[in-house]
C-alpha cells in the first residue's frame, strides 16, 4: 500500500513539468519552469512513497494579489483526496499571509469549477465581472 504525504517545497523543474503533462495541464518550456519556480510565494508536493505525484503553487505579490496555479495530480493518484489535501494546505497559506482586501484567483481547467467552490471560490461571469487569459506561444 502506498503512503502518501504533502511536503512544503517547490517542485524540481523536471518533476513540474512532467506532473502537469500527465495530469493534462498546458507544457511549460524547462527555461519559464525554472524562473517561475523561483519566484513561487508558496508550494506543495504530495509524494507516493517517495515518488512525487501531485504539485501545487502560490504566486503573486504576497500583498494585494495571490494566485492559486499548477493543482495536478497523476492520472493513476487521482481521485485518492490528494487535490483536496493540495488546496487545503494551498488555502491555509493564504488565510494566513493575505491580508484583508487581497484579491485570490485562480484559472480551473477541465470542467473543475465545482471542486474550488468549496474553497470559497466563485466563478467570474459577465456582466460584473469577466475572467481573461492571453497564453504567449
Amino acid at each position: 500500500m502506498m503512503r502518501h504525504y504533502l511536503k512544503e517545497e517547490i517542485p524540481s523543474v523536471p518533476d513540474y513539468i512532467s506532473i502537469r503533462l500527465a495530469a493534462g495541464l498546458s507544457r511549460k518550456s524547462p527555461e519559464a519552469a525554472t524562473i517561475g519556480l523561483k519566484n513561487s510565494l508558496f508550494g506543495v508536493v504530495v509524494y507516493a512513497d517517495d515518488m512525487p505525484v501531485g504539485i501545487g503553487r502560490v504566486i503573486g505579490d504576497g500583498g494585494c494579489f495571490f494566485e492559486i496555479v499548477d493543482i495536478a495530480v497523476l492520472p493513476a493518484h487521482q481521485k485518492r483526496g490528494l487535490g483536496h489535501l493540495i488546496m487545503q494546505r494551498l488555502m491555509q497559506f493564504i488565510h494566513e499571509h493575505a491580508l484583508p482586501t487581497a484579491y485570490v484567483s485562480l484559472m480551473a481547467d477541465h470542467g473543475t469549477p465545482e471542486f474550488y467552490k468549496r474553497y470559497g471560490f466563485e466563478a467570474s461571469l459577465p456582466p460584473a465581472k469577466a475572467g481573461m487569459s492571453l497564453r504567449i506561444v
